[in-house]
């Protein structure tokens, strides 16, 4: 089984930066695809940033590409999500997720992840 924990969530105000760090435990072997999603208030969740089972590939969401980088390290089974450039936009509870798929690409539906943390919240003012 796997346990996914986020942590780095806070109020912070636009243009600020944050991390948010995801620790994985359990069975963290063979690796599998990881992704962060987010959910605004009213909003359904959304794909944010994901990396491939290989970790060669990693992908973001067009709205954040320029401003967040996924990071994951292995030595500490963890993995990263450094948000930088914060907008208002960004609000939301973001959430660490593994899928098993063996394909060696990034997932981005939600319902190619099977393994989900319980959320961290981010708060941006303006």
């Amino acid at each position: 089984q796997v346990q996914l924990t986020e942590s780095g969530g806070g109020l912070v105000q636009a243009g600020e930066f944050l991390r948010l760090s995801c620790v994985i435990s359990g069975r963290t072997y063979p690796p599998f695809a990881m992704g962060w999603f987010r959910q605004a208030p009213g909003k359904e969740r959304e794909f944010v940033a994901g990396v491939s089972r290989t970790e060669l590939v990693t992908k973001y969401a067009a709205s954040v590409e320029d401003r967040f980088a996924l990071i994951k390290d292995n030595a500490k089974n963890t993995m990263y999500l450094s948000m930088n450039r914060l907008k208002p936009e960004d609000t939301g509870v973001y959430y660490c997720a593994g899928g098993l798929l063996t394909t060696n690409t990034v997932l981005i539906r939600e319902d190619d992840y099977v393994f989900w943390g319980q959320g961290t919240q981010v708060t941006v003012s303006s």
